[in-house]
């Protein structure tokens, strides 16, 4: 037999598990009456715990969000994943949030069971988290852009171009990307009539927000590697198109993400790839292991002659 104490921290997991409960499915649960259900959620009440009833036939109980956060009565591996997420989070692209993971991790460690406390060390001492070293942003401009994106609120936010002009925007936002430890915003834009990506440590969401929007069809169903094309289409300066001899479906397997494969049938494919240098973009296609056919730009091409001169004047020495 549970004593009320032990009951009410039951109670209180069960109603963080699910949307909501009848009173009889709490009492089958607890192994108790109604009656004691009932007084069970009174005492939450008294303890500042806003569970609300949900009246009807088909009613019952819904613990509704509060003026201070409840316990959390995670499982195994609910605290694993807490506590591996926060140990990441103090090197964190968040700014301020480094300290704030470092309080909770303290917290958390504090009452983890010995077990569970024997495997996240293991996992934290045998892990390497590299120190964020990119931009950092502002815990309530990511939570502002958040809300925008979840209730569907046009965004309007100045914001500074790579030039270090600052210009007014606005947009319908979609979905926040974490990459390359930089912060995405993904909108559509109204203005140029086309999807847009935006560095969030360059945004400064203006308030209020504009009128609410109705979604659109995303740009596509990977977000990240929609993210990541744009993010190497804006910060290389040369490009080319190499038709490549070998099957797309080859090549896509270990090709990172923003490399765009095109097939042209089933022994060629057209390889879309961009670079800072014109030496560096010779090197991104020289790591391809097959045949290839590139014809521009000129630049290119004088640095693949360069380093073929090179390679052949190396094997004249041996």
């Amino acid at each position: 037999m549970m004593t009320v104490s032990a009951r009410l921290l039951q109670v209180l997991s069960l109603l963080q598990a699910r949307p909501s409960w009848t009173g009889q499915e709490l009492a089958e649960r607890l192994g108790v009456s109604s009656r004691t259900v009932r007084s069970d959620i009174d005492k939450l009440r008294e303890l500042g715990y806003p569970v609300h009833a949900l009246p009807g036939v088909a009613g019952g109980y819904r613990l509704a969000p509060g003026a201070k956060l409840p316990p959390l009565l995670l499982d195994d591996d609910e605290a694993t994943a807490v506590a591996i997420g926060l140990n990441t989070a103090t090197g964190g692209a968040v700014a301020g949030i480094e300290e704030a993971a470092t309080r909770a991790l303290a917290k958390l460690d504090q009452v983890l069971p010995s077990r569970l406390r024997h495997r996240i060390d293991l996992l934290r001492t045998s892990t390497v988290t590299p120190r964020h070293g990119g931009p950092t942003v502002a815990p309530e401009v990511l939570t502002a852009i958040a809300a925008a994106c979840r209730d569907h609120h046009r965004l309007r936010f100045d914001y500074r171009t790579h030039d270090g002009t600052d210009r007014h925007r606005e947009v319908e936002p979609h979905r926040l990307v974490h990459l390359g430890r930089k912060w995405y915003l993904v909108g559509w834009d109204p203005d140029r009539a086309d999807w847009r990506t935006f560095r969030v440590d360059r945004m400064r969401p203006r308030t209020p927000t504009g009128p609410r929007f109705t979604p659109r069809e995303p740009p596509g169903q990977d977000l990240t590697a929609y993210v990541a094309k744009g993010v190497d289409a804006a910060l290389t300066r040369y490009r080319a198109q190499v038709l490549v001899h070998k099957p797309a479906t080859e090549l896509v397997q270990w090709l990172t993400p923003a490399t765009a494969v095109e097939p042209v049938d089933d022994h060629t494919c057209l390889v879309h790839v961009g670079a800072e240098t014109p030496h560096m973009l010779a090197a991104h296609i020289l790591v391809i292991d097959a045949d290839f056919e590139v014809d521009g730009p000129p630049e290119l091409l004088v640095a693949l002659r360069t380093i073929g001169n090179r390679c052949h004047a190396t094997q004249q020495q041996r």
